[in-house]
């Protein structure tokens, strides 16, 4: 396999106004490694990812593949596979066919064609259907057959453009185990676009979240979900997404947290407080996950999705019930403090009627500060 190194990758579009797609992209992709690029539509990362295959040309910067530069290599010489959001297979062909034909115009050997062909229908489960033609299959046995079109070639490196993007929300969660359990046993070099988030958490060994063309954060699964960098990657990741509560802080007695126009205060504790030292009177974001809040009941402590342990006495807040999505094993609630709507994760159980007044509990311990003007996370906490 093969290490990608982008060394500030640049995409300029030429026009009567210069558009600039991707600003400075540095990344390093170990020999091995399963990148995925993640962000908004327009983000661009299909671009940088094309920039990769060479499908694209660069404007600025240096694209690596071990020690080789390969900017003005074509990508037939770049010694890499793609694997596109549409199938693109050959209707007329079979399975067999498909897979073997880019094979067959690099002149390779009939025997070696088959024992490839045989290898990577045996690895994705397609065995079956060597004999059939595209219209014949499913959608996931066609992506199926997309990826052995991709392994065949044994490339040094797999590229992936939203390769799930068409399939229904059942085979979107088998593929992605088909995909992952591929990169265990091929110990191959992936980069891998996707806008889903859940893709990205569930593939990736790293993840380079992106937003307007710019790299916002690039770090482990949970290192973004637990220290993001900023208030896009913060709300970018995580479903539901972080409640954001713009405000101030306020340390006249005990520090608090009011949020603008007065909606509500809210005690910080120490461990968040230590964050906070020396920005009395400045405007900040408060960020808070769904399942750090909870619905207090009407006596006793309340209980956080995502703790086993019970928090008291919590921090507090009176809101009324606007909505309640049960989902069986949990259910996402939604209420209003004045103009805001925050959004709690927690366990099913009855709730009051839509419109009632309950009371929100914060686990504010694990709670996210981020400057209202630069969106930068405060701290490090």
């Amino acid at each position: 396999m093969a290490r990608v190194t982008l060394e500030g990758i640049r995409k300029i579009y030429q026009g009567t106004s210069d558009n600039v797609a991707v600003h400075g992209v540095d990344l390093d992709v170990t020999d091995g490694e399963f990148v995925v690029l993640v962000g908004p539509s327009g983000c661009g990362k299909s671009t940088t990812l094309r920039m990769v295959a060479g499908l694209e040309s660069i404007s600025a910067g240096r694209l690596m593949i071990d020690d080789r530069v390969v900017n003005d290599v074509p990508p037939k010489d770049r010694d890499i596979a793609m694997v596109f959001q549409s199938y693109a297979l050959y209707p007329h062909m079979s399975v067999r066919e498909n897979l073997a034909f880019a094979l067959k115009l690099r002149k390779v050997s009939r025997p070696e064609i088959d024992k490839r062909v045989a290898q990577a229908a045996e690895i994705l489960g397609i065995t079956e259907f060597l004999d059939r033609t595209p219209r014949q299959l499913s959608g996931g046995q066609r992506q199926r057959v997309a990826l052995g079109r991709a392994i065949v070639r044994q490339p040094r490196v797999f590229l992936f453009d939203e390769p799930l993007s068409n399939l229904d929300a059942q085979l979107r969660v088998q593929m992605r185990r088909e995909i992952a359990r591929l990169h265990q046993e091929l110990k191959a070099t992936m980069i891998y676009v996707t806008h889903d988030q859940v893709e990205a958490m569930t593939l990736g060994d790293r993840i380079v979240v992106m937003n307007k063309g710019h790299v916002q954060q690039i770090d482990s699964p949970m290192n973004l979900y637990d220290h993001p960098q900023n208030r896009f990657v913060a709300g970018f990741i995580g479903s539901p997404a972080m409640n954001f509560i713009d405000g101030a802080i306020v340390t006249d007695g005990p520090m608090k947290f009011v949020a603008d126009m007065n909606a509500f205060s809210l005690d910080i504790p120490d461990s968040a407080a230590r964050r906070l030292e020396g920005l009395e009177g400045h405007s900040v974001t408060l960020g808070i996950r769904p399942e750090d809040v909870a619905v207090a009941p009407e006596a006793g402590p309340a209980l956080f999705s995502g703790e086993s342990t019970i928090v008291h006495p919590p921090i507090t807040a009176p809101a009324r019930l606007e909505l309640v999505e049960a989902l069986g094993n949990e259910a996402f609630v939604y209420a209003g403090i004045g103009a805001l709507t925050l959004t709690a994760r927690v366990a099913p159980r009855p709730f009051p009627p839509i419109g009632s007044p309950i009371t929100l509990a914060f686990d504010l311990a694990k709670s996210h500060f981020f400057d209202r003007e630069t969106g930068q996370r405060i701290g490090k906490g």
